[in-house]
């Protein structure tokens, strides 16, 4: 690859060098920018942590790699004495400090992943109980935890927030979408900001993220339109390592050259990407990591049936796209109805927007509308009123019965979509095995979305629980170490959030505090190894 100069890439990392100069030496006099074609020398300095994405997996990681640390507060008493008790044997260390498979260990919670119901019960006391009881934590700053680290955003901190339906609540409460050390409540109110309800619109979200960055102190880390093309491993001759602990986690992971004269193995991580700049260039930059952490979130790649004319331009598969049609005037005084397609949340919004707009719909869905795992069943009616207003209509309003009495809305359950054609019709197959054929404006596909790492080797499908299988937050999250949030079939990659299975604020939360803790572990195990003379590289044991 070749640069059009090397002021532009100055230019573009000036604030990394003036920032990580100070953090990590004053030997530093730019940023490790190379050519794909240069393999590295011990010379480029390499940063300790890169987190890819800027939602609020990677802005919470952020804040605790700060040096942000939680303790128990002197006044607490967490509801359950028994974590009560083993919380209070170590009130001394910070929960980073102390042994999380200790402290997690028989909780339950709405999580798969232990720490993560560890910590969402910390800062959200028995909440699954309808409690609102306060965090039972307290937050120091100590600078001397520090682990330098830069988050890489396509967008504004908050990530996909910010391009979220505006005119739809949220599924959880906003206190449950808070980050930790700032309350939401207490944000809004200082804001002047009317929250009429528990639950709040995504734009107050993405603000309130905004604002975290910015309060927080966490400014200096997040770099904006930033977009990652390659994360890859770099190699270097086994000879050439000279010192035993850097192979600690990757001892077994060696490769032959074709002459099978040398013995290479895995090193740090080579983040490649471009920033687009104001006027719309793209300007590359490569970094050196010791560890990256994955927090994409799910939202990249919106999910296909995989059928034939699912590409023509009237076949949709964003809430974004719909409303740009709808205030655009596209759908105003179309005969023929909106043909929606999907079960979950996102699709009931879609319903929802078209009803509010008098666009008639048809819903075509899977499942049975008796399914318990449909989310519907899953929500308190009090609490989400206009969700289980869809799904009384899905459940009454069904093609089976007297169609010209629901022509604003039918629902065709157990059905699939076949094909869509060319004159905007669309083929149906119900579970019988029977087809119908029905004519529409517009369709949107609305069944979920999966992350797009295609900036990994092979997409990232080796890194899941079943291997060569595309990466989903339901069928194939990302298996990791369940108390470090560490890749296990890949060393020094860290992942959290959706791509782990957390979906919700609340939990994803305890993916940082694992991968904050493994982190600090690590780099006080590297300190005290150049300290005794017996290390001073750049890989992390």
């Amino acid at each position: 690859r070749t640069y059009s100069s090397t002021e532009t890439e100055g230019q573009l990392l000036n604030s990394f060098v003036q920032y990580f100069g100070e953090s990590l030496g004053r030997k530093i006099k730019r940023m490790p920018l190379i050519e794909e074609t240069v393999l590295p020398g011990d010379s480029l300095v390499t940063l300790p942590v890169v987190i890819i994405g800027n939602g609020p997996s990677g802005i919470c990681l952020s804040y605790l790699l700060s040096g942000y640390r939680p303790y128990l507060s002197p006044e607490a008493i967490h509801p359950n004495p028994i974590l009560h008790t083993k919380l209070e044997e170590a009130r001394h260390l910070s929960i980073v400090d102390q042994d999380l498979e200790y402290l997690a260990e028989g909780l339950e919670g709405r999580s798969s992943n232990p720490v993560a119901v560890l910590f969402d019960t910390l800062l959200h006391p028995d909440a699954d109980f309808g409690y609102d009881y306060p965090p039972v934590l307290h937050w120091k700053l100590e600078q001397h935890n520090y682990i330098p680290h830069i988050v890489l955003g396509k967008g504004p901190p908050g990530g996909a927030w910010h391009s979220m339906e505006g005119s739809m609540l949220t599924i959880s409460f906003g206190d449950w979408m808070e980050l930790p050390g700032l309350s939401f409540k207490e944000w809004a109110a200082s804001k002047r900001r009317n929250i009429k309800s528990d639950r709040v619109m995504p734009e107050e979200i993405a603000c309130y993220y905004k604002h975290y960055v910015k309060v927080m102190g966490l400014q200096k880390n997040f770099r904006d339109n930033v977009y990652i093309t390659s994360v890859s491993r770099l190699y270097r001759e086994k000879d050439d390592e000279g010192r035993s602990h850097q192979n600690e986690d990757i001892s077994t992971q060696h490769l032959e050259m074709e002459d099978g004269q040398k013995s290479l193995t895995k090193r740090n991580w080579e983040v490649r990407g471009y920033q687009r700049a104001t006027d719309g260039s793209h300007v590359p930059f490569c970094l050196f990591a010791e560890n990256v952490a994955l927090a994409t979130g799910t939202f990249d790649s919106p999910g296909r049936l995989q059928v034939e004319g699912e590409d023509f331009p009237f076949v949709l598969h964003s809430m974004s796209d719909f409303g740009a049609a709808i205030s655009k005037g596209k759908l105003r005084g179309k005969a023929d109805p909106v043909l929606i397609v999907g079960a979950g949340l996102t699709a009931a919004d879609a319903v929802l927007c078209a009803y509010n707009n008098n666009i008639p719909v048809v819903h075509v869905f899977r499942r049975r509308v008796t399914d318990t795992s449909l989310i519907f069943k899953q929500l308190p009616k009090k609490l989400y009123p206009e969700y289980h207003k869809v799904y009384h209509m899905m459940c009454t309003q069904s093609h089976t019965m007297d169609s010209n009495q629901h022509s604003a809305y039918t629902s065709f359950p157990e059905h699939n979509v076949l094909s869509f054609k060319p004159e905007m019709k669309c083929v149906l197959q119900s579970a019988s095995g029977l087809k119908k054929i029905l004519k529409f404006s517009v369709a949107l596909v609305l069944i979920g979305s999966h992350p797009n790492l295609f900036f990994l080797k092979d997409q990232g499908h080796s890194i899941g629980h079943h291997s060569n299988q595309p990466i989903t937050c339901k069928g194939n999250p990302i298996e990791i170490d369940p108390y470090t949030y560490e890749c296990t079939k890949e060393a020094n990659l860290f992942a959290l959030g959706p791509l782990v299975g957390d979906n919700f604020v609340r939990f994803l939360k305890g993916g940082a505090l694992g991968i904050a803790r493994c982190l600090a572990i690590r780099q006080k195990k590297k300190h005290e190894l150049i300290e005794s003379g017996d290390g001073g590289g750049d890989g992390v044991p």
